[in-house]
Order: structure tokens, then sequence, then C-alpha cells
């Protein structure tokens, strides 16, 4: 115990010693080794120099560049090999594209560019359901596991160890002993408070469990960034499930001390393009899992559909292993595309430039642009910079809205009342390009009138946020707000930094 004390003793000197060497290095490392944002650059560069000691534990936990790494390359060469033929097939299909309105035809460039970019197939024949409440949602989403004939595969970033999950659990193993086979992936960081023993259970009663990203370390999860965010559930690849619930307590609006009503958005999706979000799982899967099930083609059976669904959908994914931020552009044409209005809900408002400038653009070119956030904050810093831009996008014309009912963790947008984006990725930096998400694409008139209806009806419980009113901020909230901002390239770091040394990350073995 003694030679270990001494060795930490003597490493921690040595670090004290030569902290401007180290840092010099790092500097180095950061402008020519890594390919960043430049803001982010400076960014770094600064807390390297004004808090040394922090910033290199920062600089070690959470701003190390991934994206070129050895843990991606398994799953980029499987991308590559799945999806050539695709490619081909869409290639000639694109040649042969006719939209069912002349309305729906100046979009033909964003389906173009989600086949092109994220190699989203677009499906014709779809029904779609929405949900904004949880109750409802895990009400449907049990309905139809009670129904698998084959198999389940669900996919969640958190998961807690709570009446819903146990609720879910109950259902999960009936089907096991009934011969449905059952796939569980969940994110180790987002589900850092489920216990070793529950996955034990679950896998004693046949359930095949996989982990995304294990924790290193046991109880410190080093790797904070690159998390799968992710909410996907297949049911016999007849059914699937996407959009922003967890599986918690709070996502029933249970939590109310905390949060209040939780109000959410999810889709749950019958038609072809079930097929996409089953390819993505298991694209997932079998990284995680070090499996391949595209070798089980049963899984890709295309069953019979029980409604005769008519809505266009894409299902565009993207992340660290992605080659283009394909979310994030999806997001960026549908506001370029934008003629009458623009209607964004997300918990978290952190635009990169191209983002912000474009709904700047639209807003003072005539567009009405409506944003509307969450009243409180779950993450302090987060929410800051979120205001300050909501205070900007204000300044320029748009309508600001700051729900009040509870916590708005819906993320959606829709154009012109013809098309709509629901899914996982939030409306920042951190789902632009450190995150694993998946959106659908909805070119649909009847499901963004819908969705436009939960926006009004959202505007009932909402206050609105006006270049006056944000003029009148207090001193406090500014000051808060100018930090905040200050750190915004490094927010996608910060959001999750302070659950690092919290974590009780599970090892898989």
């Amino acid at each position: 115990m003694e030679i270990i004390f001494e060795l930490t003793k003597d490493a921690a000197l040595w670090i004290l010693d030569n902290l401007v060497f180290i840092n010099i290095i790092l500097s180095i490392i950061i402008i020519f080794f890594q390919r960043r944002n430049p803001t982010a650059v400076w960014t770094w560069l600064l807390v390297l120099y004004f808090i040394p000691i922090v910033g290199f534990i920062l600089y070690l936990v959470v701003g190390q560049d991934y994206r070129k790494s050895k843990m991606f390359k398994m799953k980029e060469i499987e991308d590559e090999i799945k999806y050539a033929v695709r490619r081909q097939e869409e290639s000639i299909y694109r040649r042969k594209l006719r939209l069912k309105t002349p309305e729906m035809e100046r979009f033909q460039s964003l389906i173009l560019y989600n086949l092109n970019a994220a190699e989203a197939v677009l499906t014709d024949n779809n029904d779609i359901r929405i949900y904004t409440d949880g109750r409802e949602k895990f009400d449907a989403l049990i309905a139809e596991m009670n129904g698998a004939k084959n198999y389940i595969h669900l996919q969640y970033y958190i998961i807690r160890n709570d009446e819903l999950w146990q609720e879910i659990e109950e259902v999960l193993t009936r089907k096991v002993q009934e011969g449905v086979e059952v796939r569980v992936l969940f994110d180790s960081m987002g589900c850092r408070k489920m216990r070793e023993r529950s996955w034990r259970r679950l896998e004693k009663a046949g359930v095949q469990v996989a982990e995304f990203f294990p924790a290193f370390l046991g109880q410190l999860q080093l790797r904070v960034n690159y998390r799968n965010h992710r909410k996907i559930a297949v049911i016999d690849g007849r059914v699937g499930f996407v959009g922003g619930f967890n599986i918690g307590r709070e996502y029933l609006g249970l939590d109310t001390k905390k949060f209040g009503y939780w109000r959410d958005t999810h889709l749950c999706i019958e038609g072809s393009a079930v097929t996409s979000l089953a390819v993505r799982f298991v694209l997932d899967w079998n990284y995680a899992a070090k499996e391949n099930l595209f070798l089980q083609d049963r899984l890709f059976e295309i069953p019979e559909y029980e409604r005769d669904g008519r809505s266009l959908v894409q299902i565009v994914s993207s992340g660290p292993d992605s080659k283009y931020d394909s979310v994030r552009d999806n997001y960026l044409k549908m506001i370029q595309m934008a003629e009458k209005y623009i209607y964004i809900q997300t918990p978290y408002f952190i635009p990169d430039q191209p983002i912000l400038d474009s709904l700047k653009i639209a807003a003072k070119s005539g567009v009405d642009v409506r944003i509307m956030i969450p009243c409180k904050p779950d993450h302090p810093f987060v929410y800051w910079a979120t205001y300050s831009y909501l205070g900007e996008m204000a300044a320029a014309g748009a309508r600001c809205y700051t729900y009040q009912n509870g916590f708005l963790h819906a993320k959606t947008m829709t154009v012109d009342g013809l098309v709509s984006c629901v899914g996982t990725a939030n409306m920042d930096i951190r789902s632009f390009q450190l995150n694993f998400e998946v959106n659908a694409t909805i070119y649909s008139e009847g499901t963004a009138k819908k969705l436009e209806d939960a926006f009004e009806n959202d505007l009932l419980v909402c206050k609105e946020v006006t270049e006056e009113t944000y003029r009148q901020r207090g001193l406090s909230i500014r000051i808060r707000e100018q930090i905040s901002r200050l750190c915004s390239p490094l927010l996608y770091n910060l959001r999750i930094f302070g659950d690092v040394f919290r974590c009780t990350g599970t090892r898989r073995k």
C-alpha cells in the first residue's frame, strides 16, 4: 500500500513539475492532430491556460476526439457493406420518384439529400400514431409487445429500475417463455444507476442484453462522449417506436416534485419504415454485442401490416461514426426550405452557427418561426445558454415560448404543414456531433397537422419571451447566461460531466 501511495505521489509531483510542458503537448495535439471547430479549439486552449490541472483532467475525460479511433472501425465497415446494395437501388429509385401532391414536390431535394448522405430509404406505406403522454405511449408499447410472435428489440438511452421497468420486464420474461426472442440494448452512461444484478436477472430469464460503451473502471465512466441516445423499439418487424421517451417513472409524469408533468413526443410506425428502424437497431446491437444478426434473415422478413398507411417516411440517423452530420443537416435543409412557418420544440436549444443563421434569415424573411423550450432547467449551464439563444431569436423576429406545465422533452419540427421531423435528437451541438441519434422525417400533411395541433395546445400553458421581456431579465440571469454562452462550445461535454464521478457504470462480461 505504501508503495502505491509513493508511486501516486511521485506521479502527481511529476505532473506538477512538467505541467507547462504537458499543456504545450496537449495544445499541439488539439491544434495539429485533431480536426475540430476553431471555436472549440480556442476554448480548450483557454481552459488549459487558465486552469491547467482541472483543464488537463477535463480534456482527458471529455475532450478527446474519438471520431477516427479504432472503436468505430468495425462499425464503419459493417455499415458500408450492408448499405452497398441499397445505395445502388436508391440511385435507380431517385430517377422515378414522384410525390403525390405538387406542394410536396418541392421537398424532393430534401429526400435526395437524406438518401445520399444518410442512406435513408423513402417508404410510402406507413401508418403514424403520435403519443405526447408517457402513460399512453408505454401502454401502446406494452400492448404491441404482448402481441409479439417472433421478436422484441428494445434500445433505450435511459432505463430506470422502477415500476415502469418492472412492468415491461414482466412482459419480456413472459414472451421469452412463449418462444419470442427478446433483446435489450442500453447505454452504459444513461443506465448508470441500474445494478448489475438487474441485467443478470434479465439474462437468467432468457433475455439477451448488450451494453453500449461500458465503463472502463467500474464506477468511473471516462468515456462520457459518444453516447447512444437512440430510443428504438421494434416488434416482429411490423411495428416500431421512436421518439423522446426513455424508460423511467419521470416519463410517466410521476416525478412531479422535480419535473412536473413530462411533455414528450413519440411515434408508433407501422409500415416499411419499420425495416429501417430494425436495421438501425441491428447495426448498434452487432457493434455492442459483437454479433452479426444480419445472418438471421427471419429478422428482416416483411410482415403483413394491419393498417393501410399512406405516409412517406425516411429514417435518418447519424453519429460519430457517420461521414455526415445527417440529422443536423436534415434540420438545416428543412429550415432553409420553409416558406410559411417553422414550429420547433426542443428541451435544449444550442444551435451551431449555420442553424442559428438559417433560423434568423427565415424569421427576417417573413417565415413564422416559433420555438418552444422548457421553463425549468435539468442541466443549468445548458438551460441558460438555451435561454440566451432564445433571446437572440426573439430579437430576430421569432416567436419564442417557455413551457410552464412541467418539463418539455419533445424533439419535433414541422415546416409549412407538409414535412415533420420527430425523434431523439435535440437542437444542440451534442446531438448534432457527439451522440448517436435517430429521427423520422415524415412527408405527410396529416401528421404535420397533428403535431401542429399539439404545439398550439401547448401554447395555452406557455409564456412568451418577447424581445422586450428578454431585455428586462435580471442581473443574475444575465450573468448566468453570459457564463453559459461563453462555455457553449464545451457545453455538450459539460452537460454530463457532472455525472462522471457519480456513475455506477456496469461492466458486461
